[in-house]
């Protein structure tokens, strides 16, 4: 399956190093390495190199296959010939193939020396296989003698093509020689039976001499590879005997091995060509996948071919039209079935019964009611698939106009280019069809009358025309028959017709594999030769029927005309017939239309409903592409709302000079962050000077603190690295120095000796102006975006199809 696929791909994809450049890997299927260096192996951006070398596994594993089989059954010798066979094949294929291929010089083992050789060896195993049945079988020893003889020159030839070269592994020369050495000696033995049969005695003897010395060499060269004691010990005992029987009976003389008559050969086994596809109910993965060439050149060619059938189906069509239009101004065929003057002419009976079994005006009434209906479900598709895109854009619009060159996307209007041509291109269908519509609405006002007189019971419509009485002498006239004759002609070409126009559209030929081919071969398509080679040939002979048929009713309707002059020589011409005969034309005429009309309804009513398929796939894709594109503006608001809060909303504040000054008169390092302003202590005890910022600490410390003596000494605290320095407090002295160190050490929580816990109680915004840094400034959201995050626009509600679906229209 791998191996067909690659074949499949290989002329729709440019693989190569400086195109589509996949580099594949092999390793010598032979070399198995020194203790220095791996097996050889070769890496090409060839897609020819990766095929031969599946191509290789497939036909070694197909040898492997055959090799397993049970030979003693019936079913494993035909699965082993047909492995073998298999296996032959490939590797004769890549004999063929392997230098086109890859360009440059291959691995021993798929060199065109190593897999002909392969090859061999695999047709002769295969000719055993046969020689095995055949054995089993006990077939006729001369056949079986041209078998094994046959399998005996395969095994000599494989055996002389790799005898110079060490590229095989070294135990398949002596297996190859000892297998034609044994091959050999079966014919010679199977041949000695055939001599002995004919009383060839002397040639028999010779024969199993020459055997017995074959399998005497195998098992003295080769015994360590294959055990030949049962050939041998059947062809001692065969030998004996003979030798016995000629000393005593028959002193026929033993010729020399150069004067036997040599043995003939019988082939049954040939190489399997390899035919793509391999696999059984092989599915190409790439079927639609062509090259962009050949794309254009399928679709130009689709173009041509449906110019040309639609030309020859409206040739058709408008010559039936015209027959029709003739043969309704000639009032035929009811002027000759109407002799009588006062009955309905059968023909009119037969167009009646017709338009009645169609359903008659009734039919006609609701296909006109529902073209309509399926007009506005295709107008409401379209508009609300161009609402969305509306929309979307507007808002896109919208955005780009309020963030200018933040807003950083392809502009809607842009990206639906394709969309809104597509769309375009579908309102134009749509008037076109409108203007059809149109037409085919006053063409059955101007018939309805006539055609709802048709539609009425026989009594009624016999009423309904007027009566008239020709001369009777008209009912067996020779005109009368002629025009008969002539009317049945021109009724088979219409069939005729009808069925070459069913075999026109039914005609369908894929045109990818011929340009694939062309572009394989020359690297170029020279689409409109191909195209009109490939339409002649297809299309050739129905042009030709058509013309044909065109030609032939051209005749018919030259002679009806003439005929029919010749008829109304010699009917009484009266008032009464000429009205009789007015309404009868204008009842065929009525027929002929109602036909047309339904039929033109009918293909309207198919055609909305196939455009109704085509534009929920359009609306389907306009749905998705502005989902898309809103998931990525919520996106895109998302990163500009964070982008924004994270901007500072002012120059940084400068601090006031009471605030880097510390209470002895040091300037301490300035720092980054604004001093907090001091919070409201809580105690009967006078409140210290200066301290440092007042730390959170829990109810418990807080408690343990108050509780404290005032003379308890403790440690100073260190605040945390980035701590401001503290601000003095209005109002109260400087401390002593040995009181009150400058910087707080310690724990960046500390509780201090002598004074209560603090409380934690927040302070008002207006208490310090400069408490926040300016980083610290709360975000006040724009009322543009109310949550951050969010899209401002939610995206409005897409009304429901106000149609019931049809099941046949498939939502992509």
């Amino acid at each position: 399956r791998y191996y067909d696929q690659l074949c499949s791909i290989e002329p729709k994809f440019p693989f190569s190093e400086n195109q589509v450049c996949v580099t594949f890997t092999w390793k010598d299927a032979f070399d198995k390495g020194s203790l220095f260096g791996g097996s050889a192996k070769l890496a090409l951006a060839s897609l020819g190199y990766e095929k031969t070398c599946v191509l290789f596994n497939c036909g070694a594993l197909a040898s492997q296959i055959a090799a397993e089989q049970n030979l003693d059954n019936d079913e494993g010798l035909k699965a082993a010939a047909k492995h073998y066979q298999f296996a032959s094949g490939a590797f004769q294929h890549i004999k063929d193939t392997v230098l086109s291929a890859l360009n440059r010089e291959p691995t021993v083992d798929i060199s065109p020396d190593t897999v002909g050789t392969l090859s061999l060896i695999m047709l002769a195993q295969a000719q055993e296989v046969f020689f095995l049945k055949a054995t089993r079988d006990k077939m006729k020893d001369g056949i079986i003698a041209k078998l094994a003889n046959q399998a005996a020159d395969y095994y000599g030839d494989a055996y002389k093509q790799c005898q110079y070269k060490d590229t095989l592994p070294k135990e398949v020369f002596p297996v190859l020689a000892a297998k034609h050495c044994i091959m050999q000696a079966n014919a010679e033995y199977h041949q000695s039976i055939l001599a002995k049969q004919q009383k060839k005695f002397g040639e028999e003897i010779g024969r199993l001499q020459h055997a017995a010395d074959l399998v005497k060499t195998v098992a003295s060269r080769y015994d360590e590879y294959i055990n030949v004691k049962d050939l041998v010990d059947k062809i001692n005992r065969a030998l004996t005997a003979a030798k016995k029987d000629n000393d005593f009976i028959y002193h026929d003389r033993v010729p020399d091995l150069k004067d036997l008559e040599s043995i003939g050969k019988a082939s049954l086994v040939k190489s399997t060509p390899v035919v793509v596809p391999l696999s059984q109910k092989f599915t190409d993965l790439f079927e639609k996948m062509v090259p962009l060439q050949v794309q254009q050149s399928v679709s130009v060619y689709n173009q041509r071919k449906a110019d040309l059938v639609n030309r020859l189906i409206a040739q058709m069509r408008e010559a039936t039209n015209l027959a029709n239009g003739v043969l309704a101004s000639l009032n035929l065929p009811a002027a000759i079935e109407d002799v009588s003057g006062d009955t309905v002419p059968q023909s009119i009976l037969n167009k009646s019964k017709s338009v009645i079994e169609q359903g008659g005006i009734q039919t006609v009434d609701q296909l006109i009611k529902d073209l309509p209906e399926l007009l506005q479900r295709n107008k409401e598709i379209l508009d609300e698939s161009l609402r969305l895109l509306d929309e979307e854009e507007t808002t896109d619009n919208d955005l780009r106009t309020k963030f200018k060159e933040r807003w950083q996307r392809t502009p809607s209007n842009e990206l639906y280019k394709p969309l809104r041509a597509e769309g375009a291109n579908y309102h134009s269908i749509l008037n076109k069809a409108v203007q059809a519509d149109g037409q085919v609405k006053e063409r059955y006002q101007s018939h309805r009358d006539t055609i709802a007189l048709l539609c009425k019971p026989e009594s009624e419509l016999n009423a309904a025309i007027p009566s008239a009485n020709p001369a009777k002498t008209l009912q067996g006239s020779e005109v009368v028959n002629v025009l008969r004759t002539l009317l049945a002609n021109l009724d088979e070409v219409k069939k005729e017709r009808e069925q070459l126009e069913n075999d026109l559209k039914s005609v369908n030929f894929d045109m990818t594999s011929k340009f694939l081919t062309a572009l394989a071969q020359d690297g170029a398509i020279n689409e409109e030769a191909i195209s009109v080679a490939e339409l002649d040939r297809i299309y050739g002979s129905y042009t030709q029927k058509v013309q044909e048929s065109l030609k032939k009713q051209e005749e018919l309707l030259k002679n009806i005309q003439n005929a029919h002059q010749e008829f109304s020589k010699m009917k009484q011409s009266n008032n009464e017939s000429n009205l009789r005969e007015e309404v009868l034309k204008n009842l065929a005429v009525a027929n002929d239309n109602f036909v047309e009309l339904v039929a033109n309804l009918k293909e309207g009513t198919k055609f909305y409903n196939e455009l109704t398929e085509i534009l929920l796939k359009f609306q389907n894709k306009c749905s998705d592409i502005v989902f898309a594109r809103k998931t990525e503006r919520d996106e895109l608001l998302k990163d500009l709302q964070q982008s924004i809060a994270r901007e500072p909303s002012a120059p940084a504040i400068p601090l006031p000079t009471y605030q880097t000054t510390s209470a002895g008169g040091t300037k301490p390092a300035a720092s980054p962050t604004p001093t907090p302003a001091p919070r409201t202590m809580v105690g009967t005890k006078p409140q210290p000077p200066a301290r440092p910022p007042p730390p959170v600490i829990s109810a418990a410390s807080s408690s343990s603190s108050a509780s404290a003596p005032s003379g308890t000494a403790a440690p100073p605290a260190a605040p945390p690295a980035a701590a401001p320095a503290p601000a003095p407090t209005p109002g109260a002295s400087a401390p002593a120095a040995s009181t009150a160190p400058s910087q707080a050490q310690g724990p960046p929580y500390p509780t201090y000796p002598g004074y209560p816990g603090y409380c934690q109680m927040p302070m008002p915004m207006g208490y310090n102006p400069y408490m926040y840094g300016q980083y610290n400034l709360p975000y006040a959201p724009s009322p543009v975006y109310q949550n951050p995050g969010q899209a401002p626009y939610p995206a409005p509600q897409q009304p429901g199809y106000p149609f019931p679906q049809q099941p046949y229209y498939p939502q992509q």
